[in-house]
């Protein structure tokens, strides 16, 4: 009885380390209509970031603690990240618990009727990485999907 309920024990903590298989982003484009601000948020996983910042930065440590990484992992997000048309700046990012917070900033050129987007992140770590992109404008949310390697993809906009 005792070996059973060791193994039980065992295969219960050997379970969350199965649990986490893919690795996955969220950017938030919000998209002012009046005036065509252009606001972007990432939501990134520590865990799936620090081991990433090998790649990124490789004269630095790889942890979201040294300061070089983490400006090598807000400029490669700068970088990765496209909205075909708007000049993106960073705007702010903060350590929220496990998740990294990278905020950008720009500006729409004109009322275009569809954004042209470049989301696949972290690919040379991670060829499983997803990104989730939400696209806000006019209180309507449309999302597209990117995978580590995916091309940019278009997004029609409701009329701006």
């Amino acid at each position: 009885m005792r070996l059973l309920a060791a193994i039980a024990l065992l295969l219960g903590l050997a379970a969350p380390a199965h649990a986490h298989r893919g690795h996955a982003s969220l950017a938030v484009v919000e998209i002012d209509a009046k005036s065509g601000a252009v606001t972007v948020t990432h939501h990134l996983q520590a865990h799936d970031v620090e081991p990433a910042l090998v790649d990124i930065a490789p004269d630095a440590q790889p942890s979201l603690d040294d300061e070089d990484a983490f400006k090598a992992l807000v400029a490669y997000v700068g970088q990765r990240f496209r909205i075909a048309g708007v000049r993106l700046a960073p705007a702010g990012q903060r350590l929220d618990g496990d998740t990294v917070v990278l905020r950008y900033i720009g500006l729409l050129k004109g009322k275009p009727k569809q954004l042209l987007i470049s989301g696949a992140l972290f690919g040379e770590t991670w060829d499983d990485h997803s990104t989730q992109v939400n696209i806000r404008l006019a209180g309507i949310t449309r999302s597209l999907n990117f995978g580590a390697h995916d091309p940019e993809k278009p997004i029609a906009l409701p009329g701006i």
